[in-house]
């Protein structure tokens, strides 16, 4: 997910860390500023002009792993993007966290005009975290666009294979009359 933020501001934004495995443990707010840095969440949520005021609610555990990087990219004059931590999976998803992921997710879809969930071409695990992700924003399906990650590592067929299996494991979980449509990216 930072790579693809990175290629939409065409630069590294303060505190972002690239890897091939998720590296995102944090729910990072990119915002323009002159001034570029990184800004703790606790910080983020006192401020009275700020639109992330409401998060304080979600206690000290989440405001540890929430910060804001300030970034001087002409994009972010109109946007503000929110990269999330990865949703876990295995014996991962079993030692949680320690705040209500999903109730941030919703706290988040509720405020946001476009949602874009990411796969990754090589994981296409549908977790019991993902899944109480996907029921926090079933109100909000005209806002979500689903991102098939990384499929120039794949060959046409395996990706043929891939797209098919995640058609399969999205209708399975959303309740929509139809599967929205993949990007691929």
């Amino acid at each position: 997910k930072p790579s693809f933020i990175r290629s939409l501001l065409g630069r590294d934004f303060p505190g972002m860390r690239i890897g091939p495995e998720p590296t995102t443990d944090r729910f990072v707010s990119v915002m323009h500023s002159n001034d570029e840095r990184c800004i703790p969440g606790h910080a983020l949520s006192m401020q009275k002009d700020s639109p992330f005021l409401g998060l304080a609610e979600f206690g000290n555990n989440f405001l540890s792993k929430f910060m804001g990087a300030n970034c001087d990219s002409p994009i972010l004059q109109n946007i503000t993007l929110i990269d999330t931590p990865g949703v876990l999976s295995g014996e991962k998803q079993r030692s949680g966290r320690d705040y209500d992921f999903t109730e941030i997710v919703e706290w988040f879809a509720d405020r946001a005009d476009l949602i874009i969930i990411m796969f990754d071409a090589h994981k296409l695990d549908i977790s019991d975290e993902l899944n109480a992700v996907l029921e926090k924003l079933r109100g909000h399906q005209d806002k979500i666009r689903i991102l098939l990650n990384k499929v120039q590592q794949i060959d046409t067929q395996h990706l043929m294979r891939v797209y098919g299996a995640l058609m399969w494991s999205l209708g399975k979980v959303l309740d929509v009359p139809e599967v929205p449509r993949v990007y691929m990216g």
